[in-house]
């Protein structure tokens, strides 16, 4: 398998970015952000040159969107992604935006959460946001930019019906397992028969099913939760899977760093024990 395993950036504007992946012993990584305010081709030539200079590769620039963005069952259909119409045409420009700054960085894709996608293609909702979608798409294609959408709010089946409707040739899937659990759904081994073809990159996550229909799933360290991922990495090295495991613990503090640190030790041997 010819992966390379990586983590988490955050941008920031007034100071380095990629300090901690030394400390984490890796030189990939997604570089995300939530602050359009930041994209701005001075801070992309400013993040560009920095990880020049470590040796640092990006893999896809993450583009969060303006707030609110809740992250449960009951307000997140509601703010989440390009599903809300109320935010939906600042969004898209926003993403286009992100664009911009995802060329100027050198990065070869765009990655966002579209929302809780309807399960009815004959929805008008879905309908609207395919719009958006495509015109997202056709924007990032225009600049040699692929579109990729993080696994979340929406099953698999949702999201394949989406891609196939927006009918573009530069979208993909940034599959987060953990989320697949923690919205509950889906099996993210599973989830590979369905969306195999289109993922591009992996975030490293692993987590818990709701037990509480109110509350999402509960993330927990690689290895714990229900991804399974020794079956999880032996299915994507069936499918020919050669992106990047992008290590992520959404937690803070020195748990998170002993834990990215573990999981980061955890994929290498996993990875070297699964390799032809």
């Amino acid at each position: 398998m010819n992966n390379k395993i990586g983590v988490i950036a955050r941008l920031h504007a007034d100071k380095p970015c990629f300090t901690q992946l030394s400390n984490f012993g890796v030189q990939v990584c997604q570089l995300v952000s939530w602050a359009p305010d930041l994209w701005t081709e001075a801070v992309a030539h400013k993040v560009f040159d920095e990880a020049r200079q470590q040796n640092v590769a990006m893999t896809a620039f993450w583009g969060g969107y303006c707030k609110p963005a809740d992250w449960n069952f009951t307000t997140g259909p509601l703010t989440l992604g390009l599903i809300p119409a109320a935010y939906r045409y600042q969004r898209t420009r926003e993403l286009m935006r992100a664009g911009d700054f995802a060329k100027a960085l050198g990065v070869r894709a765009v990655i966002t959460h579209l929302g809780f996608i309807p399960e009815n293609a004959l929805d008008p909702v879905f309908q609207e946001v395919v719009i958006a979608v495509r015109q997202i798409a056709h924007y990032l294609k225009e600049l040699g930019l692929e579109f990729w959408f993080e696994t979340g709010q929406e099953t698999p089946v949702a999201l394949l019906r989406l891609i196939q409707a927006v009918g573009l040739d530069n979208l993909g899937v940034n599959l987060d397992p953990a989320n697949l659990i923690l919205y509950g759904k889906a099996n993210p081994i599973d989830a590979l028969d369905v969306l195999g073809p289109w993922v591009r990159n992996i975030h490293a996550k692993d987590g818990l099913y709701p037990t509480d229909p109110m509350q999402l799933g509960r993330e927990v360290k690689v290895g714990e939760g229900r991804v399974r991922f020794p079956e999880f990495v032996r299915r994507l090295n069936e499918i020919g899977f050669i992106g990047e495991f992008i290590v992520e613990r959404e937690i803070g503090g020195d748990e998170q760093t002993r834990d990215i640190l573990t999981t980061i030790g955890y994929l290498r041997k996993l990875l070297e024990d699964q390799r032809p």
